[in-house]
């Protein structure tokens, strides 16, 4: 099926500026007939489309989980004080059509500079439609070799739109390098629904070719993408597609299509052996509490095996990123501490008040959990009998400390034990903007943190993990519920809340089973960037996100003579921070490129409020 339309991004023009440039590999030393030739040099040119893949999770600007930290999830004890980090140009309110920091600014020093979104993506879009159309006329190593290769090509750009969408909404659909005479004037950017589509038949292909595995069993083929990773994309794209944001009014249909996708992600990836991962294999490091397994599995790399300890991970990433993991010294306690730089992103009093008991009921209100516009009223449930404000940590869900350090928690640290005095005046204390070596909310990141950690052991911390087990059956439970099919909503969610031993959810309710829902993501996928993005779909085209992130809380604590302690709301700022506003729900497309189509094509082309 052929897609008339194609973007004129300045990659695409560096690259094909010229029609001789067209007969060129992108390093301009070989013709593309030299390439084809050479079945060696045909696969290299598929690792060409490979290297595009974002380095996420701690592979932003200055090793900063970018997209928790402009979630309610976290705050950026780093950026929200110093010019140039690119929470702080966001908390300030500096982005504007022409400038948005999360695609301009670069760290070439560290070599990290491929969050530049929009040109990246649709430079490795372009080399997939390249590879796809000359299949043709190059040399492969074997038949099994080229449909594997041509498998992979098809879920990389299903990979690529998939990430388009979920940053830019709306954009053109390209399935091949058009020529230069083509009509420029058609150019249009298509619903999210009918990308998810497009996204469904790349992946359908590849499901259908047997040479491409289920699952990498083998080191040296890291970052190779399976079936599994095709599923995860095509249930994703879906739920995209279904959400409020991006549904244009067709929610019953649009719900329905995405319960059927999310339902064969999961059905399919466990009939191919993708299970939880609920038995922590090392409690000597990771403990023997509920939440030791949810821990483990964030602390190490899934390990590539017919049969590995780790069947729950789909996609990860090379852990070879140096900068991109370096974050045990980089992003942790500091306050002092040996070795280590500063705090980074923590977590917010929001994200912990979303922790239920371990009775399984919430501890806020879910439909209305603060009273006020600040945060600084909890609205309690009348039914919570477990949770007490005065020793707030206690009882709490254990994804909750296997999350997040909180005060009076211990930690060893370079081999020594330590207690986060996180009070006034304590060695880890809060403090307000003064640095970047206190934590501003009274917590501090855990979740990618091995117990034990020194300073030395940072560049072996695990690779960010695109896609899991874990979130297709969320996928699953969200996209069942808005489609009528409440058991097997519940059924999917609870499975994931047994992982850590939470009682299950008796909701019948469609609208109160979503609330709890949207909160199980919440607290699953805790700083894993779902969070940035699942705030931003489930809102309307002309909401915005004033009620979740304009202010945030921290929790001050001051320990009393008698060695408890008096715990007490307040905002980090008392100004709002931004990033909360109806454009915020997407990012900008680059100005050049709005400038140059929108008189060609007579169309709007930039994103609502830019």
């Amino acid at each position: 099926m052929k897609k008339y339309s194609l973007l004129i991004t300045l990659s695409f023009l560096i690259f094909s500026s010229c029609t001789d440039v067209l007969d060129m590999a992108p390093d301009g030393k070989l013709t593309m007939e030299e390439i084809y030739e050479d079945p060696d040099k045909v696969e290299s040119l598929l690792s060409a489309i490979y290297n595009g893949l974002p380095n996420k999770g701690f592979g932003y600007a200055f090793v900063t989980p970018v997209p928790t930290a402009l979630s309610d999830d976290g705050w950026d004890s780093s950026g929200d004080v110093e010019s140039g980090y690119v929470s702080y140009e966001i908390y300030v309110n500096k982005a504007s059509g022409s400038y948005h920091p999360l695609i301009e600014i670069e760290r070439k020093d560290l070599g990290i500079n491929n969050w530049k979104f929009w040109g990246n993506y649709w430079a490795q879009i372009r080399l997939c439609n390249q590879f796809l159309q000359n299949t043709d006329k190059m040399a492969f190593k074997s038949d099994a070799t080229k449909k594997r290769l041509i498998a992979e090509a098809h879920v990389l750009r299903a990979f690529y739109y998939t990430e388009m969408i979920k940053w830019f909404g709306r954009v053109p659909l390209l399935d091949e390098v058009m020529p230069f005479d083509a009509d420029f004037s058609l150019l249009e950017r298509k619903p999210v629904y009918e990308i998810a589509g497009f996204i469904a038949e790349d992946c359908d292909f590849a499901l259908q070719t047997g040479e491409l595995p289920w699952r990498i069993i083998s080191e040296s083929e890291t970052m190779r993408v399976t079936k599994a990773l095709a599923l995860a994309l095509k249930s994703t794209a879906m739920l995209f597609a279904a959400s409020p944001l991006h549904n244009e009014n067709q929610d019953q249909d649009r719900w329905d299509i995405a319960y059927n996708y999310c339902k064969e992600a999961v059905t399919q990836l466990k009939t191919n052996g993708y299970e939880l991962f609920k038995t922590c294999t090392q409690p000597q490091v990771f403990g023997t509490y509920n939440g030791a397994a949810y821990h483990q599995l964030f602390c190490q790399q899934a390990d590539y095996a017919a049969a590995p300890r780790d069947r729950e991970t789909i996609y990860q990433h090379n852990r070879n990123l140096g900068w991109a993991n370096l974050l045990w010294h980089l992003n942790y306690i500091s306050s002092g501490f040996e070795n280590t730089a500063r705090v980074g992103t923590v977590p917010t009093q929001e994200l912990i008040d979303a922790y239920e008991t371990i009775d399984g009921q919430p501890v806020l209100d879910l439909a209305k959990p603060y009273t006020d516009e600040k945060h600084l009223t909890p609205n309690y449930n009348p039914k919570n009998t477990l949770y007490d404000p005065k020793n707030p940590y206690a009882n709490r869900d254990p994804r909750m400390y296997a999350t997040a350090y909180m005060n009076n928690d211990t930690i060893i640290w370079e081999n020594e034990v330590y207690t986060i005095d996180a009070y006034v005046g304590g060695k880890c204390e809060i403090r307000t903007a003064t640095g970047q070596n206190h934590t501003r909310t009274g917590y501090f990141h855990r979740k990618f943190i091995t117990p034990g950690a020194t300073a030395s052991q940072g560049t072996t911390n695990a690779p960010h993990k695109f896609y899991r087990l874990g979130e297709m059956l969320l996928n699953l439970a969200e996209a069942a519920n808005e489609a009528g099919h409440t058991d097997e909503a519940l059924a999917a969610l609870n499975e994931v809340r047994e992982r850590v031993n939470m009682p299950p959810v008796a909701t019948a309710s469609k609208d109160e089973l979503r609330i709890r829902i949207h909160n199980e993501r919440r607290v699953e996928f805790a700083f894993e960037e779902n969070r940035y993005f699942d705030m931003r779909r489930w809102s309307k085209p002309d909401g915005d996100l004033g009620a979740l992130c304009k202010y945030l809380t921290a929790m001050w604590i001051t320990k009393n003579p008698d060695g408890t302690f008096t715990y007490e709301r307040k905002n980090v700022w008392d100004t709002e921070r931004g990033g909360w506003r109806n454009k915020d729900l997407l990012l900008p497309l680059p100005l050049a490129e709005v400038s140059r189509l929108e008189p060609l094509t007579g169309k709007k082309w930039q994103n609502p409020g830019w």
